[in-house]
């Protein structure tokens, strides 16, 4: 029997202090840092459309749009992650303490990869309904056009749709606005995936 290396635990205080000094991003999950993988120029450019189409969308608007980069702590689950585009309610909630971490996201978006797609689906949207202002998740896989909607109806209910067709048009509800499915895949070349 090979002796399998005991995961190393970490403090909330000991992750933001190492996340500070780090060239990269890191998720922390009860006590575990995990490296966040760079993404693909595909995953990269969904992403970015979204971003773009929200802020303009949303500007002049009770909203703030983030992309990749903003922290958010779901103190519940003990989770700090990076999601790929987020919109919180103005003004922003921080975590008590922090100037860099958000805690109020009304819509998430993730664009699905290969290796996180069955997290974000599952353990992750588990995580994000345990946050009382989340209420639209939007998931966007890179390989293929393909969009999972989901929305908050009711207490513990949600609603599933999922697009295939560029030309569909989807309805964020929690902003009142319209987005088409290809406006999500503007430049994305398939061929290099």
């Amino acid at each position: 029997m090979i002796a399998q290396p005991e995961t190393k635990h970490y403090t909330v205080e000991e992750y933001l202090e190492l996340e500070i000094a780090s060239d990269i991003r890191n998720e922390y999950c009860d006590g575990e840092i995990i490296p966040m993988t760079g993404g693909t120029p595909n995953h990269n450019d969904i992403a970015g459309n979204l971003y773009i189409l929200l802020k303009s969308a949303l500007k002049g608007k009770n909203y703030r749009t983030f992309y990749a980069d903003q922290r958010l702590w779901i103190p519940s689950v003990s989770l700090y992650t990076y999601p790929d585009v987020m919109v919180l309610p103005k003004p922003l909630e921080l975590q008590t303490g922090r100037k860099d971490t958000v805690v109020n996201p009304c819509f998430i978006a993730e664009v699905l990869s290969k290796s996180t797609q069955n997290y974000d689906r599952s353990e992750k949207f588990v995580a994000y309904r345990k946050i009382p202002t989340f209420q639209e998740y939007l998931l966007i896989d890179q390989y293929r056009i393909h969009v999972e909607h989901h929305v908050k109806t009711a207490a513990h209910q949600w609603l599933f749709s999922e697009y295939d067709d560029p030309t569909v048009t989807l309805s964020l509800s929690t902003f009142e606005l319209q987005i088409q499915i290809a406006e999500l895949y503007e430049n994305i070349d398939f061929s290099t995936v």
